[in-house]
């Protein structure tokens, strides 16, 4: 079955991008895009269940899946969570710094979040962009298996298993302009930014007097602590106030880095990065829910400093199952390989991809369509890959 609609504001009207769309007590779902609408597929079996949706800040949305279906509820409204005054319980907690509530959240990981294998069903997208023109797109459908969330000894080298069931892509990776991005496999490059997974935190005293709290927040039926960080980057975190486990994690900068690469007489440098990674609850574990990675450097001319053009480089990953018991492994010959994605070449399925959670398009993406539809329609060039 298909659910088709739209998440927004119930005082403001204002569609709710990035909320989560699932069923209760089940392990799958999607996100709503940047316009607030989803397409969510899911078996027909669960057509009695409960449809629930959810997004930080607000309170949940739980209806039967029947009520929703065929049209019946082309929008669905979320209530933001109030917080009552005289129902408010001071405990010691109320007490603790930012810093203190980040440290107990990092030395919970091991009890918060899975210790034993696990798999993953999801959806990867990377776009490339070059001076505002979109010149290539690549889709993935995977799984990922892993065995837990214990720290790793080498935290630059990926622990995930991946195995790649169908790959999609432009044929704007022809594109002269796509030297100028990094070739090696994205996938296990936006794996490897998920900051918990991995344990990659500053835990020197500097970082965690520089944390401060903000007010509390609301998320699936918890309340949560909201904690920032506001000076050379900007960082803000969201603890669950029940397990302290983090629950979302929004990290930005923007300032011009130092020099990272030089093609062609030309050197970049970073002109911004923006992160969120996100986890949902299932079976008193939180597992990766979505994460999002966006890139933009500047490219120079060596001699003169001349500004030639920008880059950026969009990545997101969306987790639509989760598996808690896996059994079995990805095996070698299995795996996805560590070099690009688009040269590990899949042909084109398009019964697949039309019963597939994806991210639904959005008026974005009709900018992205129309730059890479120069050639000739998208469907087309999917089928040369």
């Amino acid at each position: 079955m298909t659910l088709s609609s739209q998440v927004r504001d119930s005082e403001t009207g204002e569609p709710l991008s990035f909320a989560s769309v699932g069923i209760k007590g089940k392990s799958i779902g999607t996100i709503t895009n940047a316009q607030g609408d989803f397409d969510f597929h899911f078996p027909v079996d669960y057509k009695n269940e409960i449809l629930t949706v959810s997004m930080l800040g607000y309170k949940n949305f739980e209806a039967p899946v029947w009520s929703v279906v065929n049209g019946q509820m082309p929008v669905i409204t979320l209530h933001k969570a109030s917080f009552l005054l005289n129902e408010v319980v001071v405990t010691a907690n109320d007490s603790l710094s930012g810093g203190d509530l980040m440290r107990i959240a990092i030395s919970r990981i091991d009890q918060n979040y899975p210790m034993k294998a696990f798999r993953l069903d999801g959806f990867y997208r990377d776009i490339k962009k070059v001076g505002g023109t979109y010149i290539s797109l690549l889709e993935a459908a995977v799984n990922i298996y892993d065995d837990n969330y214990s720290e790793p000894r080498n935290k630059g080298r990926l622990r995930e298993r991946v195995k790649l069931l169908e790959v999609r892509k432009s044929l704007g990776y022809d594109n002269k302009f796509n030297a100028y991005f990094d070739q090696r496999n994205l996938l296990e490059d936006l794996l490897l930014h998920n900051n918990i997974r991995y344990h990659q935190f500053d835990e020197t005293e500097e970082f965690f007097s520089g944390l401060e709290r903000q007010k509390d927040s609301y998320y699936n039926g918890h309340d949560v602590y909201v904690i920032t960080h506001s000076n050379e980057f900007s960082l803000k975190v969201y603890i669950d106030k029940t397990d302290y486990a983090i629950i979302h994690l929004e990290f930005e900068t923007s300032n011009e880095g130092d020099r990272l690469d030089k093609k062609k007489n030309l050197v970049s440098r970073y002109l911004g990065y923006k992160k969120i990674i996100d986890f949902k609850r299932y079976d008193d574990r939180w597992y990766l829910n979505y994460i999002t990675v966006t890139s933009r450097e500047n490219w120079h001319d060596e001699k003169t400093k001349a500004l030639k053009f920008s880059t950026e480089l969009q990545q997101s990953l969306l987790i639509n199952h989760v598996l808690t018991n896996a059994i079995g492994n990805i095996g070698a010959t299995e795996r996805m390989r560590n070099y690009g994605l688009q040269y590990q070449d899949y042909p084109y399925n398009k019964a697949f991809w039309d019963k597939y959670n994806v991210i639904k398009e959005t008026p974005l993406d009709k900018q992205i369509l129309a730059d890479l539809e120069k050639l000739e329609p998208l469907e087309k060039q999917f089928e040369q890959d």
